[in-house]
């Protein structure tokens, strides 16, 4: 196709736009509120996804040492664990510091419960606080952690502990979570696509005469459908541009009122930032597709004269 003829065609394509009015009006409205309904539960999956994520990730595993454990027994213990295949971080944490620990959190009710626990009155053990790099494996990582004691005497490890059966249920939990929030997204999806594709078929409709007379004076078929694919291709940038603000406005909005209390609260919603391209690019690439695919169909009827 020659750039002057496209151009004509562009030209076309969005006078009909304005020309056409209310009809305009009526696309555009179906769009921005199937696509905005659409990111809304777009948004609330992906946040959901974020947050089962940030629950898996806060999965560890607890190594209890013996009391009296030697310091070569600890070093020995420490490069066993760090030698299992899947361990990331691996943090030691003295009985000393275990009891500050359990004192920040007590706060200033608990104080008086710990009252003398210090020095050799420390009832804690020593131990390490294992991350793995996949949480899904912590039960295999705990198994093989347990395996250390074997053929070793004295044993150092007193217990493993890492919410053995909590965790398998927390993880069956966040994958249903995941299912469904991506079947109820894609059933919206493509309930929308539908919804906009018919409106903007009533376009169409309304002007079939228009292509009639078009192709009995004897333009081509091609001629005919590139002003409609750039109207309808307008229409969903249009339709979608405008739930895409009303949503990343709004979304920062309630980020930023939440951030503090949810923070408090150790749960995080995911930054604007890392949001912005996905949704934005998903919502307006939903708008423009549809929009010509919508176009497509409808004037494919009528170019059969």
């Amino acid at each position: 196709m020659k750039i002057r003829t496209f151009i004509r065609h562009a030209r076309e394509g969005t006078r009909n736009v304005v020309r056409n009015g209310w009809m305009t009006f009526a696309s555009i409205g179906a769009i921005s509120i199937s696509l905005f309904i659409l990111g809304v539960f777009l948004i609330l999956a992906m946040n959901v996804n974020y947050l089962a994520t940030q629950i898996e990730s806060q999965v560890e595993i607890r190594v209890y040492l013996e009391v009296n454990t030697t310091e070569a027994q600890i070093q020995n213990v420490q490069s066993q664990i760090a030698a299992i295949p899947d361990v990331g971080v691996i943090t030691y944490v003295s009985k000393e510091d275990g009891i500050k620990i359990l004192r920040e959190k007590l706060g200033d009710d608990g104080r008086d419960l710990l009252e003398g626990f210090d020095g050799e009155n420390n009832p804690l053990n020593d131990s390490f606080t294992v991350e793995v790099t996949d949480p899904h494996l912590v039960s295999i990582v705990a198994e093989q952690i347990v395996a250390i004691n074997k053929g070793t005497d004295p044993q150092p490890i007193y217990k493993v502990s890492y919410g053995k059966g909590t965790v398998e249920t927390l993880f069956k939990i966040t994958e249903i979570v995941r299912n469904v929030g991506l079947v109820f997204v894609a059933l919206l999806a493509f309930t929308a696509m539908f919804l906009i594709s018919n409106t903007i078929k009533i376009t169409i409709v309304a002007r079939r005469k228009e292509i009639g007379i078009m192709k009995l004076v004897g333009a081509t078929n091609g001629f005919i459908r590139w002003p409609f694919f750039i109207e309808g291709g307008f229409l969903g940038l249009l339709g979608s541009l405008i739930p895409v603000v009303i949503l990343l406005y709004g979304y920062m909005e309630l980020y930023n009122y939440t951030k503090l209390e949810l923070g408090l609260m150790l749960i995080k919603l995911i930054p604007i930032e890392d949001l912005f391209w996905s949704v934005s690019g998903l919502l307006l690439g939903i708008g423009v597709i549809i929009g010509i695919w919508g176009t497509l169909l409808s004037v494919r009827k009528f170019l059969r004269v």
